[in-house]
């Protein structure tokens, strides 16, 4: 078995921008909705269950079903992230960290592996992603006077 398969994928970037800041982009569904997916309905409580659309913007779309696993206010988030009608499930974590005036968001996104091996899960493909939102769309938002 392939371990790079196994490795769950992890995604650091670093904010000018507060942790509280960063911290409602993650969990206001509002703002979430500016940077993120567009989300019906988004809290951060555990037991929470949400979905959303998403997948390549010119291809195939997947229905996201997930489930809040965790939250410590201004520090993690945890949510299982699954397809519906697809095997597997995998879970995201956000954990934020203070540098400065600024601060750090890590995701790690485990149990890729759990996924059916086509190319849209591909861990390449969450790597990508993961860097696009991060390091892009939640930048640009967290950022902006």
């Amino acid at each position: 078995m392939e371990t790079s398969k196994t490795q769950p994928v992890v995604v650091e970037k670093s904010y000018n921008a507060p942790v509280g800041k960063v911290w409602e982009a993650l969990t206001d569904n509002d703002k979430m909705k500016q940077w993120y997916f567009v989300l019906p309905e988004f809290k951060p409580e555990v037991g929470f269950e949400f979905e959303f659309m998403g997948g390549d913007p010119n291809g195939e779309q997947y229905l996201h079903k997930c489930v809040v696993k965790e939250v410590v206010p201004g520090k993690k988030l945890a949510y299982s992230w699954r397809y519906d009608g697809y095997a597997g499930d995998s879970l995201v974590t956000f954990e934020l960290f203070e540098e400065g005036a600024g601060s750090r968001v890590r995701v790690t996104h485990a149990g890729l592996d759990t996924f059916p091996a086509i190319e849209a899960f591909a861990s390449k493909n969450f790597n990508m992603g993961w860097n696009a939102i991060l390091g892009e769309s939640l930048k640009e938002f967290v950022e902006r006077a």
